[in-house]
């Protein structure tokens, strides 16, 4: 079972009590934005075999957004972080390069 830390609240969450929203760090396409630039956005998504990036909702504890790196390959969880950043934080971006050795 996946177990994803919130660094919001600080509780261990297991998968059921977590939402998935997809890949995370995406630039945003909207109103305004050229067709394939928009279902770029919408359609088109990283798959990767390895460390990935993902945005998580603690839906059945604070209700916050959060990112984490995992390995989709081991299910190994790297870390954990805030939603409210651009990159992962430099312990686990360490943490990502050695996985991916």
């Amino acid at each position: 079972m996946l177990i994803l830390r919130c660094p919001v609240c600080g509780v261990d969450a297991c998968e059921t009590e977590l939402a998935p929203g997809g890949e995370a760090h995406l630039e945003r396409f909207g109103p305004g934005s050229s067709d394939e630039a928009f279902e770029g956005y919408l359609f088109v998504r990283a798959n990767p075999k390895g460390v990935h990036l993902e945005r998580w909702r603690h839906a059945m504890g604070c209700g916050k957004w959060f990112l984490a790196a995992r390995d989709t390959a081991t299910m190994e969880v790297l870390g954990t972080y805030g939603a409210q950043t651009e990159a992962p934080p430099a312990d686990i971006q360490s943490k990502i390069e050695e996985a991916s050795r």
